[in-house]
């Protein structure tokens, strides 16, 4: 008799290198896709060090994330272990890297395995990701992706689109305290201008270099008073590698063009902090730019953006058109329009009925509240369960 069939709640296994208290959205996704499964299920997560104390219902296995090659070893191995002492009907992959491992647990408990998919996790060229990890990806019995996008490039990668499902990250909108605009400002010593945002990890395919180079001098003649502020590290966990020194090149960058001081880099920050951001700022800037090997999966930033009632002007690659609903809660332009993307940035800040453009981005917003991604999720993973975490027809 199954668990499901005896009314007891399944084991399940999480595997994957991205959880706080590293930074970024493949780790917040983690972290509601821990949550979500530890509600309907007793979990055992395999994830970075550190990260236990963001999983309070869950029994967490932690490994340093480097070097890699450790990493890949000692995951491979907590699996096992897991596998043995725990058997987990379902056993899900946070990314394409701990695929095998969740392939391999599954078929040794006679389980389900899962993978969600980012983008980049089917695309890498490196060869001997592609030689021996995307079989294992293909041989998962489901595999999530995180946008329209992304499931192209699943399916396209060898994947059957009947094992693909579509689940959007999701985000908060239900606010919370945050430091006034005014005080975020002030700390950071902004001024009073009109602030561009962008908020991310600080790498090549985010596009600023080419932003700062082709976009911003025409949007400080037309908007004097505007400034960019970057808010993000040189993701020095990526498996790309490092990007060391980013930030101080793009305001070097901005300092050759006759843009200097217009550009100010703050590092990474707490959220309350990041909500400010959103609050101070009169437009998000996301111009992501299409590298070979790389893709932009989803675009989360986009979705906090819109929930704090900031607009996004994107330009439309990857999974971002996912993410940025055209007219509502931002503008989709087409790559490498760098006058059009300024003209939209431009029009942007300077719009009126911005209280009115706010709510519409926050409405559109609502629709990948985390609730949603939840609902969605347990619908997939956990069909014979209720909201509650009860087996149905289980008698409370």
């Amino acid at each position: 008799m199954t668990a499901e069939e005896s009314g007891k709640r399944p084991r399940a296994l999480l595997i994957t290198r991205n959880l706080p208290p590293l930074l970024g959205g493949m780790e917040r996704l983690n972290l509601h896709l821990a949550t979500a499964i530890a509600a309907n299920a007793d979990l055992d997560v395999i994830g970075p060090a550190g990260s236990a104390s963001h999983l309070p219902d869950a029994r967490v296995h932690e490994i340093p994330v480097n070097p890699l090659w450790r990493y890949l070893l000692r995951a491979a191995w907590s699996s096992f272990i897991v596998a043995i002492n725990h058997r987990p009907r379902l056993v899900v992959a946070g990314s394409g890297l701990t695929a095998p491992f969740a392939w391999g647990v599954a078929k040794l408990t006679r389980g389900t395995s899962v993978v969600y998919l980012h983008g980049l996790d089917v695309i890498a060229d490196h060869p001997v990701y592609r030689a021996c990890w995307l079989p294992f990806i293909r041989k998962c019995d489901q595999a999530i992706a995180n946008s329209r996008n992304t499931a192209r490039l699943v399916e396209r990668a060898g994947v059957r689109a009947e094992r693909i499902t579509v689940i959007h990250p999701g985000v908060a909108t239900n606010g919370g305290g945050i430091e006034s605009s005014v005080d975020f400002r002030a700390r950071h010593h902004l001024g009073e201008g009109r602030l561009m945002l962008s908020v991310g990890r600080i790498t090549p395919r985010k596009g600023l270099r080419e932003f700062i180079a082709h976009a911003l001098p025409r949007i400080i003649e037309k908007a004097p008073d505007a400034s960019l502020v970057v808010i993000g590290d040189d993701a020095p966990h990526a498996l790309s590698g490092r990007n060391v020194g980013g930030g101080r090149k793009l305001m070097d960058l901005a300092a050759s063009i006759g843009m200097e001081g217009r550009v100010k880099v703050l590092g990474t920050c707490d959220d309350q902090t990041l909500q400010a951001a959103y609050q101070a700022a009169a437009v998000h800037v996301f111009p992501i730019v299409e590298r070979p090997g790389d893709v932009e999966g989803f675009g989360m930033v986009a979705l906090e953006a819109a929930a704090n009632g900031l607009p996004t002007v994107a330009f439309d690659v990857g999974g971002v058109s996912d993410a940025v609903i055209e007219g509502q809660s931002g503008t989709m332009i087409k790559p490498g329009c760098y006058d059009e993307f300024a003209d939209a940035i431009v029009g942007s800040m300077e719009m009126e009925g911005r209280a009115a453009m706010a709510e519409k981005c926050r409405v559109a917003a609502r629709a990948f509240d985390w609730v949603e991604f939840d609902s969605k999720l347990r619908a997939l993973l956990f069909p014979n369960t209720e909201p509650d975490g009860r087996q149905r027809g289980e008698v409370t």
